[in-house]
């Protein structure tokens, strides 16, 4: 008898709810690309499920905005600590998390595309007078060359 109450125990708890998190993205203005981590995971405003609290690199880019570059901290709440968190697993709870962020736009001077040819210049004239520039090669390399 103790061991059928046990096994009901154990199969109740084990379809109990578990702790759901979303993480939200929202930018101003909205509709910007999302990185986290790495992974392009969609447009602001954005909402994606989550495993794992800590940092989490986040790259917005959206044309005519300045691309920004930053981390998220998306901390634990209390009910998520260790051993709290064994019991809170159980439990049918949400976590919802949401980060905000707001895009400048490009500045004249960023975009001006003589500026930037300017800098183009002066860096072309930096590699060729560095000392680990390869001068280039006299004679093209041909396949017959690359076969022996």
């Amino acid at each position: 008898m103790i061991g059928r109450t046990i096994i009901v125990l154990l199969l109740a708890m084990s379809l109990a709810g578990c702790v759901r998190r979303t993480l939200t993205v929202k930018s101003n203005p909205p509709g910007a690309l999302v990185h986290l981590n790495g992974v392009e995971v969609g447009r602001t405003p954005m909402t994606s499920d989550f495993t794992w609290y800590g940092t989490y690199d986040v790259v917005l880019r959206k044309d005519g905005y300045e691309t920004l570059k930053t981390r998220g901290k998306v901390i634990a709440p209390w009910w998520q600590w260790v051993p709290i968190d064994l019991f809170a697993e159980l439990l049918p709870l949400h976590d919802k998390r949401t980060l905000s962020y707001t895009m400048k736009p490009y500045s004249e001077a960023a975009v001006d595309p003589q500026q930037m040819l300017d800098r183009a210049e002066r860096m072309r004239t930096q590699l060729r007078s560095s000392r680990y520039t390869r001068k280039p090669a006299t004679a093209p390399t041909t396949t017959a060359a690359l076969a022996r």
